[in-house]
């Protein structure tokens, strides 16, 4: 008997996601598998799919898949975030680091994984409390500053102890998922997810010392708005949820595990970071 009985389908917003989910469809009647999704999303797709509501999806699915792009990915590893789920990355655009294959090969990825012919890859995500609301992000949580109103002064604070202050444009706790995002925009450094680590890193840095932090995952991070800091955005994997005003804190906390992103073993972490990120390894230049 498969894996798979029941497929979980999460969708981008705009991209035409109607080749995939066909595909999907024609799969799942083959092989006596029902299909979920989001009622406003499987809504705007003449399609069989079952529509079920947020928490009907992640409790009955044996396998989510996203279809579109890294965007699309977080938000479905956000979805079914504790649980041993098994995500699958479907590309519908441009390539991303987490998605794992192409329309075309979707067909027979997802009878590999109904035969257990694939591995999983941990992906670790950070949590806090903003507002009194939990959050979870698996690239970065962001204080970022609001324009007209000054520059993010933070302070961060990390395993109990202060350790430094920034003046910059925003100050960004990053997960290793989340090192070729933002962070990586700012200067931070390129990180495996195969290691547990948050990473600290101010954007575009007014202070002396303008330095990304390296923490394990089992130190929690505390981030104060100073006195002299304008009001800032808070923001979980891009969207904003909030806003931060001096005296206020948060403290981002490690969540190992979270979710789990299927690999095939048909490309590594640094295959794909090299494409994305156009690194060139070429001994020319030297």
């Amino acid at each position: 008997m498969g894996m798979v009985g029941t497929v979980g389908l999460v969708l981008h917003p705009q991209r035409d996601s109607k080749k995939a989910i066909d595909t999907i469809l024609r799969w799942a009647a083959d092989n006596g598998v029902t299909v979920l999704g989001l009622p406003e999303e499987v809504g705007r797709i003449d399609c069989t799919a079952v529509p079920v509501d947020t928490t009907a999806l992640v409790e009955r699915a044996d396998l989510l898949v996203g279809l579109g792009g890294d965007g699309t990915m977080l938000r479905t590893m956000r979805l079914i975030a504790g649980r041993p789920t098994p995500v699958l990355g479907v590309n519908l655009g441009r390539l991303g680091f987490l998605a794992e294959i192409d329309v075309e090969e979707l067909a027979g990825t997802l009878s590999a994984i109904d035969e257990h012919r694939y591995t999983i890859e941990p992906r670790m995500a950070i949590r806090s409390e903003v507002g009194g609301v939990e959050v979870t992000a698996f690239n970065d949580i962001a204080l970022v500053r609001t324009p007209g109103e000054g520059l993010a002064a933070v302070s961060v604070t990390a395993a109990g102890s202060d350790f430094v202050r920034f003046a910059s444009d925003a100050v960004i706790v990053a997960t290793s998922t989340g090192s070729t995002a933002y962070s990586f925009s700012a200067g931070g450094p390129i990180v495996s997810p195969r290691v547990e680590a948050v990473l600290v890193v101010p954007a575009a840095a007014h202070s002396a010392f303008n330095r990304a932090l390296v923490l394990p995952a089992d130190e929690e991070v505390r981030l104060e708005v100073l006195p002299s800091s304008g009001r800032l955005a808070v923001e979980v994997d891009g969207a904003v949820v909030g806003y931060m005003r001096p005296g206020d804190h948060v403290t981002v906390r490690a969540w190992p595990g979270a979710a789990k992103v299927v690999r095939l073993g048909t490309t590594t972490f640094y295959d794909r970071a090299r494409r994305k990120l156009r690194v060139d390894g070429s001994l020319d230049a030297y």
